[in-house]
């Protein structure tokens, strides 16, 4: 018999990774391709909605499998954005995938595997449930990248990331190892507790253990150095997997990093500190130089995405409970942003072609005004313009880094932040005040369209308003860590 505790923490899970055999089980025995993708699609939209609501009915704290899998406040708040993010984006797939004769049952099903293993990372408290549920995400994304099999670019684009990402996670299982081999556990509190003995402050074996793991986490997160598979891939997917790349997966790295920097590590935070200060500053600032000269769409958000990731580092650098907390209003606000500039560019469609050159955009305004409105207020938000959300998520990873005396940091950041407008106010600029292209039909797809507009709602009227209660659950929800670990 299985243990009523154990159920009720594993359920989402359980109903995930049931749903999923039982989608690909559906998939199989219809006959029509098309027919059976959108059919299957829909379903697993349905089931992401299902998950989330069961992720949403459990409360309190608790943790099974011998303290390896937990289930808190923290794990829900990161759950529920993660499954949000993952169903908007398979609702993004249906046109784009529908006129590439990509809609295949497939696609959905893989999603789906991926996303368990993003709840299952999410969930982590032990190196080896970590692992397992990072190879479940990664090896899902693998195939999803690569899932044009036509197109040159997607197989260029899941190789690169397959040889990268099985690189990272070679790093990263080694550093587990010397953690083992230092502490004698892979429990992230017994790791806590033997870190936090005298005798382990000079200990090189922990040192680099710590450091291999957080090698292996910013390969996943994407943070230079180790960012050198972003652009490529971003561009080379199809635009729906390169959407669903910048939003779930990103949520579920972080949170990884978050709860193994402050449950495993507390007493390491000196070491850690200066790692993640250091991907953070090299991250905003190639994010905010990179992507000045970049003429497609999706390199540019994919080096905007970099520098996104060095903001939200700013908060976990400051190492209190109040940056935890700005980290995890940080990442809501960003897959918001991030799946409706997506949608943007899946709406923007001229003859057989996708339009993924800035350029292309050019005179917008004159010809669809509400689209360029729509993608400007985007615009405006990921460069931090008060009042819109962007703003916001910064205000509260900066705060907490210069309450805990991080100035330089704080500054380095702030400078990225205005650098980097520049090259989101040139959109705007291309869409306005340059001289008309060629005219094409930008809201031909319709799900893509209703996200867009759904995402500049919620970036420009909704979140500044319902700020308190997103700050009041990622409070609740950071408070989970620190409550447990004190810094």
């Amino acid at each position: 018999m299985i243990d009523s505790t154990v159920l009720q923490v594993v359920l989402p899970e359980l109903i995930l990774a049931l749903g999923a055999i039982a989608l690909l089980m559906v998939g199989v025995f219809m006959k029509n391709g098309e027919a059976a993708g959108r059919v299957v699609s829909w379903l697993a939209i349905g089931l992401l909605v299902v998950v989330a609501i069961a992720v949403f009915e459990q409360g309190g704290s608790a943790t099974v499998f011998n303290g390896a899998f937990v289930s808190d406040s923290f794990t829900r708040f990161l759950k529920i954005v993660i499954l949000v993010g993952a169903a908007l984006t398979l609702l993004m797939t249906f046109d784009n995938f529908t006129r590439a004769k990509l809609l295949l049952f497939e696609y959905p099903v893989l999603v789906l595997l991926a996303t368990l293993g993003m709840l299952m990372m999410v969930s982590a408290n032990d190196l080896i449930a970590l692992y397992l549920g990072l190879e479940l995400q990664s090896l899902a994304l693998y195939v999803v990248a690569a899932f044009n099999r036509d197109d040159v670019r997607s197989s260029e684009a899941g190789l690169k990331y397959f040889v990268l990402g099985a690189l990272s996670s070679g790093m990263l299982l080694y550093g587990a190892s010397i953690l083992y081999g230092v502490t004698g556990s892979t429990s992230y509190a017994s790791i806590a507790s033997a870190a936090g003995l005298p005798e382990m402050a000079t200990n090189v074996g922990l040192t680099f253990g710590l450091v291999f793991v957080l090698v292996g986490i910013a390969f996943k997160i994407a943070a230079v150095p180790f960012h050198m598979w972003t652009p490529d891939v971003y561009q080379g997917s199809p635009t729906p997997v390169t959407a669903f790349f910048a939003g779930a997966p990103k949520i579920a790295a972080m949170a990884l990093l978050l709860r193994f920097t402050q449950a495993a590590m507390p007493a390491a935070a000196p070491q850690w500190q200066q790692i993640v200060i250091f991907l953070s500053i090299a991250s905003m600032a190639l994010g905010a130089f990179a992507a000045i000269g970049q003429t497609n769409i999706k390199r540019l958000l994919a080096y905007s995405s970099i520098g996104h990731v060095g903001f939200s580092l700013v908060g976990l650098a400051a190492n209190s409970p109040e940056g935890t907390s700005g980290v995890l209003i940080y990442l809501a606000i960003y897959v918001a942003m991030t799946l409706g500039a997506f949608a943007c560019v899946l709406s923007m469609r001229r003859g057989d072609r996708y339009v993924e050159s800035i350029s292309d955009l050019a005179g917008l305004a004159r010809s669809d005004l509400t689209f360029a409105t729509i993608l400007a207020i985007l615009m405006f938000s990921f460069a931090g313009i008060p009042p819109l959300a962007g703003f916001w998520a910064k205000w509260y990873v900066f705060l907490p880094a210069i309450k805990a005396g991080l100035y330089p940091l704080s500054v380095i950041g702030m400078v990225s932040s205005v650098i980097s407008a520049y090259y989101y106010l040139r959109i705007v600029k291309v869409m306005f005040f340059d001289e008309p292209a060629e005219a094409f039909s930008p809201r031909e797809g319709r799900t893509s369209a209703v996200m867009a507009l759904s995402a500049v709602f919620a970036a420009a009227f909704v979140l500044p308003f319902v700020g308190g209660a997103i700050v009041d659950a990622a409070t609740a929800a950071a408070s989970v860590l620190v409550s447990a670990h004190p810094l």
